[in-house]
């Protein structure tokens, strides 16, 4: 029987924040529950926003909330985990995608995106209306002296499907609902799709736990890991934790973050008021990672985002 293999994928593009540490105390829960380990993967695809300091200090948070891994970090096996250290590899696969014929230059703007498609679904999304994908090879060569193109993946007119260890079956149509995606933005940086999948598989991720704002990212993963001949791991998608008003936190804002509130209370404080928010204990009581494991059950997490109340952090008692 193959072990459970989970990750934490922080973007060290700030300090993290009490959602952030939600996810990584249910991805922690889940996979030790299960017997299983935990990767460390640094996701700094974005190198101009990441910063490995910030990266150390999330490190250092985990650590103080218990929350150990067993592989990566950001000084592991000389930055081996780390996203912006695996160009190569990215390459690699990329090509395999040019030559299976699916990948073409795209030259739309963000701002001629928006315009030429209204939002799609409930969630806002915007669907890529196939501007670019049969450009002759003379509008590209036209259009090349004017800006560098992005890369997009031709996608086919099929449903994916996938059963969320959380929220249950799950399907989309890609070329209906998803629509031709970028793999790699014009500026050279391989996008967060392609080098997720890739990272997932070469890593042996067997189990994916993140917030439900991802939720419409896994059949396009799924697809991915197909294409490469790669068992796509299982999903598990989380409610979000927002502030009393619905407001999503951010890191930008400095939201709860994790440093004003190692000021303010305990480790077991922190992870308990987190296990009653997210229905694995009944009542409020400071508890360690490591003793909330048995209580982890998918079935007590709540579907619905998960609202902080107006007065925390002076009251931990959710």
């Amino acid at each position: 029987m193959s072990i459970t293999v989970g990750r934490f994928a922080p973007t060290p593009s700030g300090k993290m924040h009490l959602g952030n540490v939600l996810c990584s105390l249910l991805a922690w829960l889940s996979a030790r529950s299960q017997g299983g380990k935990i990767i460390l993967r640094v996701e700094d695809l974005d190198t101009e926003r990441s910063n490995w300091e910030f990266q150390r200090q999330i490190e250092d948070d985990l650590l103080w909330l218990g929350l150990t891994w067993d592989e990566g970090g950001v000084d592991a096996d000389n930055h081996r985990y780390c996203q912006s250290r695996r160009t190569d590899i990215y390459l690699r696969y990329f090509a395999q995608l040019e030559e299976m014929g699916l990948i073409y230059p795209c030259f739309c703007s963000r701002a001629e995106l928006h315009a030429a498609s209204a939002p799609h679904r409930s969630d806002g999304r915007f669907l890529y209306t196939g501007t670019c994908r049969n450009l002759t090879p003379e509008e590209v060569a036209q259009k090349r002296k004017l800006r560098p193109p992005a890369a997009r993946i031709r996608v086919p007119d099929r449903e994916v499907a996938f059963t969320d260890l959380h929220y249950g079956p799950y399907t989309e149509n890609l070329a209906e609902e998803c629509g031709d995606f970028v793999v790699r933005r014009a500026d050279g940086v391989f996008a967060y799709q392609l080098a997720v999948a890739i990272d997932d598989a070469l890593m042996g991720v067997t189990e994916v736990v993140r917030g439900n704002d991802l939720l419409s990212s896994s059949p396009r993963q799924i697809w991915l890991h197909e294409l490469f001949g790669f068992p796509p791991p299982q999903y598990g998608h989380i409610p979000l934790l927002t502030a009393f008003d619905g407001r999503r936190l951010s890191k930008r804002d400095g939201d709860l973050d994790l440093s004003r509130l190692r000021t303010l209370y305990s480790p077991e404080e922190i992870i308990g008021m987190l296990g009653k928010a997210a229905g694995l204990l009944d009542e409020y009581r400071p508890i360690s990672a490591e003793n909330l494991i048995s209580y982890f059950d998918w079935k007590k997490i709540p579907l619905e985002d998960i609202r902080l109340p107006e007065n925390f952090p002076e009251r931990l008692s959710v």
